[in-house]
């Protein structure tokens, strides 16, 4: 059964062009708990939605999950962190801004919203097809 997420990331540190250009990423470098604990539920295929945090703040593209977790290399020596593998579905056609998704009611629930700081982000599929629409994808 496909889960749905959010990955936020700075667009200046990695974006979704780049992810384009590089065909799929590690998705490195989490070091919250429970970030940690959402990498580790997400399966082979799981749907994603991308978000350029900090500068653009907005939702921008589709991925999916291309490998599920495993132990994250740029964490040694403890190994308390995971990475997983994502590569590019699409872009949406037209972003998504914070401030759209802030003042959509069908939103108002949306964990990116209650959770800002969180990085890994599980969505419901009703939220992630909504906005899928609004992107135009």
């Amino acid at each position: 059964m496909t889960q749905y997420w959010i990955l936020k990331s700075e667009p200046s540190a990695f974006s979704y062009q780049d992810l384009e250009r590089d065909g799929k990423t590690v998705w490195d470098g989490v070091r919250n708990y429970q970030a940690r604990n959402n990498l580790k539920l997400m399966a082979l295929d799981d749907a994603v939605l991308m978000y350029h945090s900090v500068t653009d703040k907005a939702m921008v593209g589709v991925a999916k999950v291309s490998k599920t977790h495993y132990p994250d290399p740029t964490d040694n020596p403890k190994g308390d962190w995971v990475v997983v593998e994502i590569k590019p579905v699409r872009p949406l056609k037209r972003s998504i801004s914070l401030a759209e998704i802030k003042t959509d009611p069908h939103l108002a629930d949306l964990p990116l919203i209650r959770q800002s700081r969180l990085s890994v982000i599980p969505i419901s599929k009703d939220h992630f097809e909504y906005l899928l629409g609004l992107g135009g994808a």
